[in-house]
């Protein structure tokens, strides 16, 4: 989605171009991006039989789709669990994301 988002419109080869080394097969990316059209956050334009994908949502909208669903599938949807999480991980402090 970060590539699509950058790019905004693009060929499977597209995506990939940007991609670091190693890159994903060109099959894999492919399915990807159709199954994130099927979850209903990508669509395409056909030219015979290649398929042009853009998103269909925004950053903000995906963001909140997946904090949902991380909420609802490892927190039991409450925040103070996800809180306590990120207060008791020493993994993860500020020096892990610089």
């Amino acid at each position: 989605m970060q590539i699509l988002w950058e790019i905004e419109r693009g060929f499977v080869k597209d995506i990939l171009l940007p991609m670091t080394e190693p890159k994903p097969a060109y099959n894999t990316v492919s399915t990807i991006v159709r199954i994130l059209e099927r979850k209903g956050f990508v669509s395409h334009k056909s030219y015979g039989k290649s398929h042009e994908y853009f998103p269909i949502v925004s950053k903000d909208e995906y963001r909140s789709f997946i904090i949902k669903k991380m909420l609802g599938g490892y927190f039991d949807n409450s925040f103070a669990k996800l809180h306590e999480f990120f207060k008791n991980d020493e993994t993860l402090n500020s020096k892990s994301f610089q």
